[in-house]
């Protein structure tokens, strides 16, 4: 399928950047008979503005729906503890997991539909039938409201760009070029000049979207089962692309071992040159690294060696099983009031872009994919407008290019498990000058077909 890449404000942007404990309600109710909502997607305290206007959204909430009172709550999906939590029903009422983890919850039960709460919206026909398939089960019914979908891209610094002789208007478009540009951003400026995550199962992550630019899937199904193409010559291209750029060329710098957070930490510190990720690290960068000059942010469509593919996936908030019906009632009140709504009407869109861009630390039109129509999203867009305060000609090339890629989901069976496997491929490249790919590829696929058959008993 192809993507349209469109802007959307970050009004609505309630992204899990920090972790907190939960402390369980001691009832589902307070006085007056309130049902108590336990919510995720309460931003950090370094995300003041978003920080702000989640308080603001929950008091607005609470008014139009007397009744209800949300409590919202700072953690996020963790791989370690969120079977743990499910089962002993100490986790929230409504919670976020990243677009790997929907079909696995369906198919377990963990998580219930919310299909006839949903149909009560009046513009629950105008969603966009390819952001709500991957939260579908075989009947059609919706167990999930996503949050910001989003297609992958390269990340660059335009200043770094700049000082090594390189055209930040004209960014790579294929990885021959990529790794070109990096040798002469190391070499120029004494910056690493491509950085790949590989650790705290993004390494795998990464690895799979590099695969598929070039050709390759992770996943395929075989006689009506789900098995491991890790193995094949698109994913050793990409490491051996790897290997090149970290031994021949010298172009990823010293430290290897790192997930998002690093990356984005050192891009903001303006020490690395360009880096796998989507237009929505803009916002990391500036809100909760810091970054001095956001002019120096750019993003391209993701660069290609075949594939003419693109990662997609999204933030998902959904509702455990074990919530009562009553509750489950006020979460998809609260998740239409406070994700879809902006999504789709452009007054409420504008009046929170508006007061986001009261504080300049806030990030206020990100570009991310349309929940609904292109027709509808552009009347987000024109809405949103006048309170822009990101550098939007700079996303240009993502918003340019990435129209023109497939959108490939994420491995279907159990991908955070297979990225855990695939984060050790990606260490012993980065780390071992003598990593024998095809052997670490051999092994690779066979813990993997191990692991895709356990899960599909």
């Amino acid at each position: 399928m192809r993507v349209r890449a469109a802007l959307v404000a970050a009004a609505t942007g309630l992204v899990l950047t920090g972790c907190a404990g939960l402390t369980p309600a001691k009832n589902d109710a307070r006085s007056g008979g309130d049902v108590v909502l336990r919510v995720q997607g309460m931003p950090a305290p370094t995300d003041t503005a978003a920080l702000a206007q989640f308080h603001r959204l929950v008091q607005d909430f609470q008014a139009k729906n007397p009744g209800i009172t949300i409590e919202g709550t700072e953690n996020r999906w963790d791989p370690l503890t969120f079977s743990a939590k499910l089962a002993g029903k100490t986790i929230e009422d409504v919670i976020q997991v990243p677009l790997t983890e929907p079909q696995g919850l369906i198919a377990r039960k963990h998580v219930q539909p919310i299909t006839d709460q949903l149909k009560q919206w009046a513009h629950y026909q105008e969603f966009n039938p390819q952001v709500l398939q991957p939260l579908s089960d075989s009947s059609s019914r919706v167990y999930g409201i996503p949050q910001a979908p989003f297609a992958q891209g390269l990340v660059y610094n335009r200043k770094l760009f700049t000082q090594a002789g390189l055209d930040p208007d004209k960014p790579p478009a294929t990885w021959d070029e990529v790794r070109a540009a990096a040798k002469q951003i190391s070499t120029k400026t004494g910056k690493a000049g491509f950085v790949h995550e590989s650790k705290g199962n993004t390494g795998g992550w990464q690895l799979t979207m590099l695969t598929y630019t070039h050709g390759g899937s992770m996943e395929i199904e075989r006689d009506g089962k789900v098995v491991a193409a890790v193995n094949d010559q698109a994913t050793k291209q990409s490491l051996e692309l790897l290997k090149a750029m970290r031994w021949t060329d010298n172009s990823m710098g010293q430290n290897q071992l790192m997930d998002q957070d690093d990356v984005v930490k050192q891009f903001a510190a303006g020490q690395v040159g360009m880096f796998m990720g989507t237009p929505g690290t803009y916002k990391l960068a500036k809100t909760k690294f810091g970054m001095k000059d956001t002019a120096d942010y750019g993003v391209t469509s993701l660069p290609q060696a075949g594939g003419n593919a693109t990662l997609g996936g999204a933030e998902v908030f959904m509702v455990p099983a074990s919530v009562p019906k009553e509750k489950v009632d006020a979460a998809v009140k609260w998740l239409l009031f406070a994700q879809a709504e902006a999504q789709y009407e452009p007054t409420i869109a504008a009046e929170r872009a508006k007061e986001l861009a009261k504080d300049p630390k806030a990030a206020v039109g990100v570009p991310t994919l349309p929940m609904f129509s292109t027709a509808q999203q552009a009347k987000i867009d024109a809405a949103v407008k006048p309170y822009v305060n990101v550098e939007l000609e700079h996303f240009k090339p993502w918003l340019d290019g990435t129209p023109k890629l497939t959108l490939k989901p994420e491995p279907p069976v159990a991908a955070q498990k297979l990225y855990t496997i695939l984060d050790t491929v990606v260490q012993s490249v980065l780390t071992k000058k003598d990593a024998n790919v095809d052997a670490l590829l051999t092994k690779a696929q066979a813990d993997a077909d191990k692991m895709l058959a356990a899960e599909q008993k």
